[in-house]
């Protein structure tokens, strides 16, 4: 671990949350249409995985996905703009904020679907083991995924084939407002529980960065090397509501205690104090961290603001077919 790493991943994580709180902020504005999930306070996990990844690995993620597109490298203003339904954004307005791909950055693709990526990224992974290079497919996945058939179908054929995929589960406690002890037997340990489906695991701490980054550098090492998949279980929090930009503490489904303790080891203030105190990182440089992360926001926010929306004419762009029937043609759509 350098001071030139954590550098890295303190920006990368101040950008993400200051992306996310500016569109939490601007939301009620009315121009992005889309529901939005937020990662507030969960920012390490997508940082640190970004940075330990090439360019060449490939990543797929479900609906809190904007931190990991980011992270993976991700163009901000294709980000907003996808968001806000422009023409300019990553899926060309046509997916919004849950719906988002780059194969520019090797970003396949996520959904709204709970563990829906999941096989696909398996797949990624039996690609790479057909063409025998030292890729890696990365799957980002939360707590309630786990509860889903596909993920212990894709568990067991990942196991069996040896394939390079490194499962990241980010667990925030909370599935909607439905908390672990509701949906899991008591006692139960995720990490424990696939490994006894045959991965090689581990458990850390999603606030931590730097450890975040040490483990997930050590797992893609020997991914890379032919020792199969792991799985990587990450507790964090999420500080906003599941699915908008708003506080929800008051619905009553977690505790103010609760949101307050893990709010005090939130990611980002840990690592800058680790940086002042322990490498006399200046105030002053974090503080251009800050200045140069609002001025791209900003810019980034006007692009998307300014984009054209997509051609109707273009609706039925890159769908799997072409046997459109005369009802459903775009043109028939501009009578």
């Amino acid at each position: 671990m350098t001071p030139e790493i954590l550098k890295q991943l303190l920006f990368q994580m101040k950008r993400i949350r200051f992306v996310e709180e500016e569109i939490a902020r601007r939301y009620p504005e009315g121009k992005m249409r889309c529901p939005t999930h937020l990662s507030v306070g969960q920012e390490a996990v997508a940082a640190a995985v970004g940075l330990a990844l090439r360019k060449d690995d490939l990543a797929v993620s479900g609906h809190r996905a904007h931190a990991h597109y980011l992270g993976k490298g991700g163009d901000l203003k294709s980000l907003l703009a996808e968001i806000y339904g422009k023409a300019t954004g990553c899926s060309e307005g046509k997916g919004g904020s849950m719906h988002l791909v780059d194969e520019l950055v090797g970003f396949m693709g996520s959904t709204a679907i709970v563990a829906g990526t999941i096989p696909v990224g398996v797949g990624l992974a039996y690609g790479m083991k057909f063409k025998q290079n030292d890729q890696v497919s990365c799957v980002f996945h939360g707590d309630a995924a786990v509860e889903a058939g596909v993920f212990y179908e894709s568990v067991n054929f990942a196991a069996l084939k040896k394939l390079p995929v490194l499962f990241v589960c980010e667990n925030n406690l909370y599935s909607v407002y439905s908390p672990l002890r509701v949906r899991q037997p008591k006692g139960r340990s995720i990490a424990k529980m696939v490994e006894g489906l045959g991965l090689s695991v581990r458990v850390g701490d999603g606030n931590d960065a730097a450890a975040v980054y040490e483990m997930v550098n050590e797992a893609i090492t020997s991914i890379r090397e032919g020792d199969g998949p792991r799985f990587l279980e990450f507790s964090t929090y999420r500080w906003l509501e599941h699915c908008g930009p708003s506080w929800d503490n008051d619905l009553g489904y977690r505790t103010e205690a609760e949101f307050l303790e893990w709010k005090a080891k939130e990611p980002i203030g840990r690592l800058e104090l680790a940086l002042r105190s322990d490498y006399e990182i200046s105030a002053s440089e974090i503080e251009l961290m800050d200045v140069d992360i609002e001025q791209e926001v900003s810019v980034a926010f006007n692009y998307a603001d300014g984009s054209p929306f997509p051609e109707i004419a273009c609706m039925y762009d890159d769908l799997y077919t072409d046997s459109l029937n005369s009802e459903t043609k775009p043109e028939r759509l501009l009578d």
